[in-house]
């Protein structure tokens, strides 16, 4: 029997992992991190669910009698998060925050408040599954259900943090999870899935934006350098963006998209969506670095796996170590709109071997 944490978020699916957890003979205990949408993130930006969502975890605790508590990490928020989140919008890159809170909250600050506080082990509601090798290291397998798998947003775990991590609903559909919730009498067991960057809820990303990164409107042009419009500001979009620019489709139904953004002229350049005439959002080879490996890294050329957003399947690719903890990446089919501080997933098969950021 091991001494568990469960990260309860107030959604059926980590309410569904304490409960199988707690099935299965463990000493579960419960927590809602609380962050930095609870505080400066929430109050004046709109609708901020963090008091139903405490009260959902609360009840969820209750009715399965495990210990619950909330824990503070807004300060811990502060730092790791939205300081990369804001410095990576200002500095015009795509950041991923979902990832980041993965690696250095949940399975980072969290955890180490848990095992100093005497857990064995913490655990999520995660759609992964966990494998352990007979070698005593462990890897992340993939959801069982494939329109829940969420192993790329655990793509930058490390070994160390893997290993006391627990993943109790991977081999679950979602509508069996739902059942077992049901039966259970769980009280959130037909709450809707929540929607929205891990901190900030439902709060729409520009308008959290607007509170730290001044407004600076400029031209939207095309390749020739014509005005098409105006923009917001550049750090409101990304490339391949078509929705929200302002700019009409012309007569044959082609919509613009975003092709470049120029920071030194403050230009936001623009084209039609298609190959033709925007070469640049259609690549077949990109680049990646801060490569982090779950288990064992990967030295050599070879063929994987690769998932270049969440929702995207997974595509071939031959990844190409550049032996300074990067590697270039060459896509078996055309990518679209690939942009600078993603997550590029890296698979062998059903197993997530690790993650890179994009150039």
């Amino acid at each position: 029997m091991a001494k568990v944490l469960v990260a309860l978020s107030g959604g059926v699916d980590s309410a569904v992992a304490a409960m199988l957890l707690k099935r299965e003979g463990h000493d579960v205990h419960a927590a809602y991190m609380r962050t930095w949408m609870n505080e400066e993130g929430g109050g004046f930006l709109g609708e901020c669910p963090w008091e139903d969502d405490v009260a959902n975890a609360s009840a969820v605790a209750e009715s399965l009698g495990i210990p619950f508590k909330v824990v503070d990490l807004i300060k811990d928020y502060r730092e790791h998060i939205v300081k990369y989140l804001v410095e990576g919008y200002r500095s015009g890159i795509t950041p991923n925050p979902d990832v980041m809170c993965n690696r250095e909250m949940k399975f980072g600050v969290f955890a180490r408040k848990a095992f100093e506080d005497g857990f064995d082990f913490v655990a999520t509601g995660h759609y992964a599954r966990r494998r352990d090798n007979a070698d005593g290291s462990a890897d992340i397998l993939c959801g069982i259900d494939p329109n829940k798998d969420q192993t790329y947003f655990l793509a930058l775990l490390r070994q160390e943090q893997l290993k006391r991590a627990l993943f109790p609903v991977g081999h679950l559909l979602k509508p069996e999870l739902r059942t077992l919730a049901a039966e259970a009498g769980l009280p959130n067991a037909k709450r809707k899935d929540s929607q929205g960057i891990c901190f900030i809820g439902k709060i729409r990303i520009n308008d959290f934006l607007e509170q730290y990164i001044p407004q600076k409107p400029g031209p939207i042009v095309n390749a020739s350098g014509k005005i098409l419009g105006e923009h917001r500001g550049l750090y409101h979009y990304t490339l391949g963006q078509r929705k929200g620019i302002n700019i009409p489709s012309n007569t044959d139904n082609e919509y613009y998209v975003v092709t470049a953004k120029r920071f030194d002229t403050n230009e936001l350049v623009v084209a039609f969506d298609h190959p033709e005439t925007a070469p640049e959002l259609y690549v077949r080879e990109s680049w990646v670095n801060n490569l982090s490996w779950v288990n064992k890294a990967v030295e050599e050329r070879c063929e994987l796996l690769a998932r270049v957003r969440y929702r995207d399947k997974s595509t071939p690719v031959c990844f190409e170590p550049d032996g300074n903890g990067g590697a270039h990446i060459v896509y078996r089919e055309t990518q679209r709109g690939i942009a600078p501080g993603q997550i590029l997933a890296l698979y062998d098969g059903e197993t997530l071997l690790g993650g890179g950021v994009y150039l």
